[in-house]
């Protein structure tokens, strides 16, 4: 069975989530890889929405955080402040979601907007729970598309911090999470280096050439010496993936 490049980005992002977790999900890509997750390897995955939606568990992919399937069938709706207060910023949510407009080698997130802060030339969605998210969850997976507008050089705006700097960043800045331990992208797959914290391509998807990876990043793009591939999808994940898609 032939799939696309969203499909096996999906499929990968689904694959990164361990079953019994607890997993801050955001709408789009991040809520289609969880509930395809829960429904193929991770049976027991709670998905927890930021509108206070505790182990939702939705028979068609949900049109917002707001959307009533999700408090229909949560275990438990709370209210806003409770999910952020009590269960994402001391560290209780195990992995969060995350997108990105633009990315940096150290995982750092801008989705405010493109330009000067000022005068922008394109206004973003903005901040969301996204920094809170980042700062508090154990772990981090960034799922977005790779190209030069997504992997920059240089952030025109810091929305939400991945590694800052570089190694230190977030004990100095009182970050509790280990941050980003994963961005899954169309291309690939990688991950920080232990070292460095910069971003290194650890996976590349099958049928993806190396070099257009390389020439899709902004900066010199460190690769992995044992560089890997990922599992194609199976039936399996794609028949299910495309009836959530089409419910």
């Amino acid at each position: 069975m032939s799939w696309t490049d969203a499909e096996m980005m999906t499929v990968e992002a689904a694959r990164a989530l361990r079953n019994g977790t607890r997993c801050f999900v955001g709408i789009g890509r991040p809520s289609a890889a969880a509930n395809l997750a829960r429904r193929t390897s991770a049976p027991d995955l709670v998905l927890i929405y930021e509108s206070g939606t505790i182990g939702a568990k939705p028979d068609r992919l949900p049109l917002s955080i707001g959307d009533g399937i999700l408090a229909e069938t949560a275990d438990s709706v709370v209210s806003v402040p409770e999910i952020f207060n009590y269960w994402l910023q001391p560290g209780r949510i195990d992995v969060g979601f995350l997108g990105a407009a633009q990315i940096d080698r150290f995982g750092n997130i801008n989705t405010t907007v493109i330009g000067d802060y000022a005068d922008p030339a394109v206004r973003l969605p903005g901040a969301g729970g996204a920094p809170e998210i980042a700062a508090s969850c154990r772990e981090v997976i960034v799922v977005v598309q790779q190209s030069l507008r997504t992997f920059v050089e240089r952030l025109d705006f810091i929305t939400s911090v991945g590694y800052g700097d570089g190694p230190g960043s977030r004990e100095r800045l009182g970050l509790k999470g280990r941050g980003p331990v994963r961005v899954i992208t169309d291309l690939g797959v990688l991950e920080p280096d232990p070292s460095s914290c910069e971003l290194t391509l650890t996976r590349i998807h099958p049928g993806v050439d190396l070099d257009v990876a390389l020439k899709r990043s902004g900066w010199e793009l460190r690769v992995a010496t044992d560089l890997g591939t990922t599992e194609p999808p199976t039936d399996t994940e794609l028949a299910v993936l495309r009836e959530l898609e089409e419910s």
